[in-house]
């Protein structure tokens, strides 16, 4: 079912919600527009009023209600999903996501100066933008939100709409900015648990590692459940601890309950089976994802991805296609046009890669950086040394992520610059990730660079690790394997110590040379002169005093006399 909204992003209308979505309230019932969310105080006072109402209510229905069947609690609606999977910080499905925005638009058009049904508005934008890669979304949402901070300062409490800054800027890829907003919100209110998601993506982003650890661990501390469980298998994840990860989205999905939730721990469970190497998990988690929430359109990019290293290239041809026509993200498009390259379909495969550029001027529009993604595309089908430029820029904005060491290593040995690539990939490595294509690319530049023996065993971790990594690269990998052929059998000639190095000469005192040299000067002048010889002349000496005579001058010939 398509759920995503037909109006132009400049109007006033909020997204509809199809009719045929079984989880869409009637037309009335969408009407009935809650009021903004209570303070504090007032929620107290009609808690404690609710406990004396209910226990009246419940004696009087004792007396009052004969025996039978009364009507059961009222089911609640899309709103209602949709605020309550936002409390508990977990994603709502796309068409409650829709019904929610609605319901808020409608409310702020009477009620322009409801700071937190702003910055519940703007929030639900960037998420919608995210969910459906419709960018122009983010305008929406950044006009929004600081409307609800003209109506109140985020100083004044209105730290939500700053979170919802902090995701605005992080789905921009602007990381530095998140964490800005972030650990503003984070200092006053320490305690607010919906600050922890935006800073662990923006900690992520720049490549901090430790402060995105500290902040899940938080993060897991304020809030238990399922939105803890599944960042916490993300981070086990970009550390390469892959039991742990394994064993944390499990757990996530299997406690999750809302429909949303459930798909988006099955597509995590089908990332983690397709980096292990294992497609067929990988396809029942993604198909599990899709059956669970059909709008989960990510899912079908991940299958697509598992089909093709089960060689059922049509079917994957099918989801790739599907994937982009719903959520039309330039990443699909360059996959999409690899895949069509490594089956000769070049003109197809051109047809992707104009889509990707296209896709990532529109988001550039929009305020949202693709650098790291047209700078892989260019590295590999393009310009090199742009996308070194690329890439260079990204590490200036401190963003240094494992994909963004990866990418400029990379970037470099293609533009002849292997030397300097290795110390980026490397480090990319070094994350302990555990990615094909990162191993990939440090045994190619190791191999550019002679240093067989890491080459050979940095390609041999990329096979191993997933086989099927990419349909271009992959056979590259293994071709390369092949021409470096068996170790010796020895082992690595890298793993042979180095020979020592040879001592120094002894250095020469100029003076002390100089004082030894009159010494002898003065000894020879004054030591008595010789006897004359005879005047006959000396008999010729025998053969053997001859032999012995050669064999004392050989040494001195041959050079023997080298120092240590």
């Amino acid at each position: 079912m398509d759920v995503m909204p037909q109006q132009d992003p400049e109007s006033g209308r909020p997204p509809e919600p199809s009719p045929q979505d079984p989880y869409v309230m009637p037309a009335e019932g969408a009407t009935a527009v809650p009021p903004p969310p209570p303070t504090l105080r007032t929620t107290l006072r009609r808690a404690a009023f609710g406990a004396v109402a209910a226990g009246v209510l419940l004696a009087g229905a004792l007396v009052a209600v004969e025996d039978g069947d009364g009507d059961g609690p009222k089911e609640p609606g899309p709103v209602e999903r949709a605020e309550a999977a936002t409390t508990a910080g977990s994603p709502a499905s796309l068409s409650d996501l829709t019904a929610l925005i609605g319901d808020r638009q409608k409310w702020v058009e009477s009620h322009p100066e409801d700071a937190p049904s702003l910055a519940t508005l703007g929030t639900a934008y960037v998420e919608w933008a995210r969910r459906s890669a419709d960018t122009a979304y983010y305008a929406r949402a950044e006009e929004t939100l600081k409307r609800s901070l003209e109506a109140r300062a985020g100083e004044r409490g209105n730290g939500e709409a700053w979170v919802g800054l902090a995701a605005l800027a992080n789905a921009r890829h602007d990381f530095l900015a998140a964490k800005r907003w972030g650990e503003t919100v984070k200092k006053q209110q320490p305690k607010a648990w919906s600050v922890y998601p935006v800073l662990i993506d923006a900690y992520t982003g720049l490549g901090d590692q430790k402060a995105a650890t500290a902040a899940t661990e938080r993060f897991g501390e304020l809030r238990k459940g399922v939105p803890a469980l599944a960042r916490t298998a993300e981070l086990y994840r970009g550390q390469g601890w892959r039991e742990d990860a394994l064993a944390t989205a499990r757990e996530a999905a299997d406690r999750a309950t809302q429909p949303a939730e459930k798909a988006e721990a099955l597509h995590r469970l089908g990332e983690l089976a397709w980096e292990r190497g294992e497609p067929e998990e990988a396809v029942a988690q993604f198909d599990a994802a899709l059956r669970t929430d059909a709008g989960h359109h990510a899912s079908l990019a991940g299958r697509a991805r598992a089909l093709v290293a089960l060689e059922r290239t049509d079917e994957a041809l099918a989801a790739y296609q599907s994937a982009l026509e719903k959520l039309p993200r330039p990443e699909y498009a360059l996959e999409l046009g690899e895949l069509y390259e490594s089956l000769g379909l070049d003109g197809d495969a051109r047809t992707q890669y104009a889509g990707l550029r296209e896709m990532a001027a529109g988001a550039k529009r929009a305020g949202v950086d693709e650098s790291l993604l047209l700078a892989r595309f260019e590295a590999d089908h393009g310009d090199p040394d742009e996308a070194v430029e690329l890439l260079r820029g990204q590490w200036r904005k401190q963003h240094r992520s494992a994909a963004v060491a990866d990418a400029l290593g990379w970037a470099l040995h293609r533009a002849g610059k292997s030397e300097e690539g290795l110390e980026y990939a490397e480090q990319a490595v070094g994350t302990g990730v555990r990615n094909a294509s990162y191993a990939y690319h440090l045994g190619m530049i190791q191999r550019e660079l002679e240093d067989y023996g890491p080459a050979r065993r940095n390609l041999e971790q990329a096979v191993r690790t997933n086989p099927a990594f990419s349909p271009l690269a992959a056979p590259l990998a293994r071709q390369a394997l092949e021409a470096l052929g068996e170790p010796p059998p020895g082992g690595p000639g890298d793993m042979q110590p180095p020979p020592p190095p040879p001592a120094p000469e002894p250095k020469r005192e100029a003076g002390r040379e100089t004082e030894r040299e009159a010494e002898r000067e003065t000894e020879r002048k004054t030591k008595p002169e010789a006897p004359a010889a005879p005047s006959k002349a000396p008999a010729p000496a025998p053969a053997a005093s001859k032999e012995a005579a050669a064999g004392s001058a050989a040494p001195a010939e041959g050079g023997a006399s080298k120092s240590p």
